[in-house]
């Protein structure tokens, strides 16, 4: 869920050259991710009530940005040994069964299995369709157009924009699983199309010998990995209650035991190299996860108390989400100029300050508060998500090598999945039940301290830039 994507690749330019059929067929695909991660912002409520779910929903939150960190990098990699026109087509079934078992669900943990089942299925569409985007324009002896690329980011911002929107009508006229039962018909239609349209794929080896496929995807590292993020969840939610720190004990081990088998792999899932070597890359990945835990804790949470304090129906909080996505689209296009006059510091110096100026303006928000406040601070909060997204997309590939630009790229989103995870957690301690007032504002803190920390860091950088200039 960003303004624009940092995981394609250099290799593009900027005319035509792709038929429009076969980019249009991506996009639809790639652009469910984005649609289903939104449209359950305002589906929480009514899961928490219809499963008595409590804290436990929100790994509704978590699990799909979850499965999506581990699945997308591992989707890549399938679609090189498999092809990526079969990766795509077993993305949009896995998408359309997951969805129908979510229907189905007779409990919130069966719903949270089936949910990242559609995670997987929902983001192994992307990095198929850009190694078919790709194959396409090496076939026909042209660089890979810019244009086409720029579709998919579109479209991935507008779902961002309308899901909550479409999800909030959904919700409203025929309750939560509706937002499950749209993809059906939807996989289906894309899957139609791409059966007809996607180029068949090139034969090739699925494994070398000396590399069984678990090792070709690093599934150990892959496995790790999702155990670490899994107990940090585990240890967050726990801190609303009564602390388990046996669990820190559980985090330290598993960090290790990912550092030193990612040193060892031959196809590492997370690159520690890469991470040790450029110090300054690595800070880039800390401040967009900082970064995402704010967004994320604020798409997900001022919806949820739209509709429990302030009493909004799911169609009109998804209508406050609005502004929110369409100014974070807009800041985007204004932020270029910006960044190519002054760089990234600057650029993330504003988005910091305005994150802070939202966070005040949610301080002071309550339930009785006009509806126009509450859609001009919706509105006020998308600025820094366009900002902070250009300018830390703009810092990784100045600091990334070029030979690391691929890795560097994956390890961005990782950062940026990890963010939402740690968001989600946040979101149970700040409102500890029921969205309310008090939980608002303790949300609004908490988004107010990630600013200031943004903040120093971003002026401290451009003091360096200066001094170095």
């Amino acid at each position: 869920m960003t303004a624009a994507d940092p995981s394609t690749a250099p290799r593009q330019g900027n005319g035509a050259g792709l038929p429009a059929t076969l980019v249009g067929t991506i996009a639809a695909g790639t652009v469910l991710q984005a649609l289903n991660a939104s449209t359950m912002a305002v589906a929480l409520v009514d899961i928490r009530e219809h499963f008595h779910g409590g804290a436990a929903t929100t790994w509704l939150i978590s699990v799909l940005y979850l499965a999506t960190a581990v699945g997308s990098p591992t989707a890549g990699r399938l679609a090189d040994l498999f092809g990526a026109r079969r990766v795509f087509l077993t993305a949009l079934a896995l998408t359309a069964v997951s969805s129908v078992a979510s229907c189905l669900a007779p409990t919130l943990g069966w719903l949270i299995a089936f949910r990242a089942l559609l995670g997987i299925g929902t983001c192994a569409a992307y990095p198929a369709g850009l190694a078919l985007l790709r194959a396409e324009a090496d076939r026909r002896g042209i660089t890979l157009p810019a244009t086409a690329l720029s579709v998919l980011a579109i479209g991935g911002q507008v779902m961002i924009a309308i899901g909550p929107v479409v999800g909030g009508f959904l919700v409203h006229l025929w309750g939560w699983r509706a937002i499950f039962a749209m993809n059906v018909p939807l996989a289906a239609g894309i899957g139609a199309l791409a059966l007809a349209v996607l180029p068949d794929d090139r034969r090739r080896p699925t494994t070398t010998a000396s590399k069984p496929l678990w090792r070709e995807l690093d599934v150990v590292g892959a496995g790790v990995f999702a155990a670490f993020i899994s107990v940090l969840m585990l240890f967050l939610l726990s801190l609303a209650h009564r602390p388990n720190w046996w669990l820190v004990a559980a985090l330290l081990a598993l960090a290790a035991l990912l550092v030193g088998w990612e040193l060892r792999a031959p196809t590492p899932f997370i690159d520690v190299r890469v991470l040790v070597r450029n110090r300054a890359l690595t800070a880039t990945y800390l401040r967009t996860a900082l970064t995402y835990v704010a967004f994320y804790q604020v798409f997900y949470g001022l919806p949820a108390w739209a509709q429990t304090a302030r009493g909004l129906s799911p169609s009109a909080a998804g209508l406050v989400m609005l502004p929110m996505a369409v100014l974070a689209a807009i800041t985007v296009f204004g932020a270029g100029r910006l960044l190519r006059r002054t760089g990234y510091w600057p650029v993330l110096a504003a988005g910091s300050a305005v994150l802070l100026a939202g966070a005040t303006g949610l301080l002071h928000m309550h339930s009785a508060s006009s509806l126009l406040v509450v859609l001009a601070v919706a509105a006020l909060l998308g600025v820094p998500n366009g900002l902070n997204n250009i300018g830390n997309q703009s810092a990784l590939y100045q600091q990334a090598a070029a030979a690391d630009t691929g890795i560097a790229s994956g390890l961005y989103r990782t950062s940026q999945y990890v963010g939402a995870n740690i968001a989600a957690a946040m979101i149970e301690l700040c409102f500890a039940g029921p969205a309310s007032d008090p939980g608002l504002h303790r949300m609004a803190a908490a988004v107010a301290v990630i600013s200031v920390v943004l903040l120093a860091g971003a002026l401290l950088g451009s003091l360096r830039q200066r001094r170095l200039h």
